[in-house]
C-alpha cells in the first residue's frame, strides 16, 4: 500500500525554480552527450545480431512538476542512434528522467516511433553513483504498452536500464529488453551499451530563466 496524503490536491508551498539543483543523482546527467562505442545485440531469423552504434543524447531541465502534493525534478531528453555502417537512424527515443526528492523515487518514461512507450522505475540515493529502472508488461503501475504486432511478434516482457555514474564525469548504461520472439521457446535479451561523455552543458529550465534572470516569459519558454 501506498502512504498518500488524505489531501489530493493541495501542491507544495515555495517550490524552488531551479531544477539543476533538485534532480539528486538525475543531476549528472544533465546536458548533451555523445558515445561512439555503442554495441547491440538483437534477434534475427537466423540468430542473434551485433551491432556497433554512434549515439548522442540530449537531456534538459525542465520545471518542476507537482501532482497535488507530490512534486518532480525531471530532465526531458532526445536519445539519436546510427549504426556505425548505415545512413538511416537506428533508434530515436524521447521522454523524461524524474525524480522525487521526498521518497527517492527515480522515473524513465520512454517513447520510441515503432508503437511502443513504457514507463521505468527505480529509487536511488541523492548521491548515486549507480541508477536502475525496471517496467514490465502488465504491470500495474510501471509498464510497457506496444501495437498489436509487436505484441505478436516481438512481445516485450520486460524492461531494465542499468546506469552507472563515473568518476571522471561520463556515464554508461546496459539497457536490457526482454523479448517473447514468435516462434522462439525462450526469451531473447535484446541487449545495448554504451559510454557517454559530456560535449555540452544542459540549458536552465524555463522558471529559472523567468524568477533569476528576469528574461520575459515568452522568450524564457521558447516563444518569439
Amino acid at each position: 500500500m501506498h502512504d498518500f496524503p488524505d489531501d489530493i490536491f493541495t501542491e507544495p508551498e515555495d517550490i524552488d525554480p531551479d531544477t539543476l539543483a533538485n534532480l539528486g543523482p538525475l543531476r549528472r546527467l544533465a546536458g548533451i552527450w555523445e558515445g561512439l562505442k555503442g554495441v547491440d545485440l538483437n534477434p534475427k531469423a537466423d540468430g542473434p545480431e551485433q551491432r556497433s552504434y554512434l549515439e548522442r543524447i540530449e537531456m534538459q531541465p525542465i520545471d518542476p512538476q507537482p501532482n497535488g502534493p507530490q512534486l518532480f525534478y525531471g530532465l526531458r531528453y532526445h536519445v539519436h542512434i546510427v549504426a556505425s555502417d548505415e545512413d538511416t537512424t537506428f533508434h530515436d527515443q524521447v521522454g523524461h528522467w524524474l525524480w522525487e526528492p521526498a521518497t527517492g523515487l527515480v522515473m524513465q518514461t520512454l517513447s520510441i516511433p515503432r508503437g511502443q512507450v513504457a514507463l521505468a522505475s527505480g529509487h536511488a540515493a541523492p548521491d548515486a553513483d549507480r541508477i536502475v529502472v525496471e517496467a514490465r508488461r502488465g504491470g500495474p503501475g510501471y509498464g510497457i504498452c506496444s501495437t498489436d504486432f509487436l505484441e505478436a511478434a516481438f512481445r516485450t516482457d520486460a524492461y531494465t536500464l542499468d546506469v552507472t555514474l563515473h568518476p571522471d564525469g561520463d556515464w554508461s548504461y546496459v539497457s536490457d529488453t526482454v523479448l517473447q520472439v514468435r516462434g522462439r521457446e525462450e526469451p531473447f535479451h535484446h541487449l545495448d551499451r554504451n559510454r557517454l561523455r559530456k560535449v555540452a552543458e544542459p540549458t536552465p529550465n524555463p522558471l529559472l530563466k523567468i524568477r533569476r534572470d528576469h528574461v520575459a516569459r515568452a522568450k524564457a519558454h521558447g516563444l518569439s
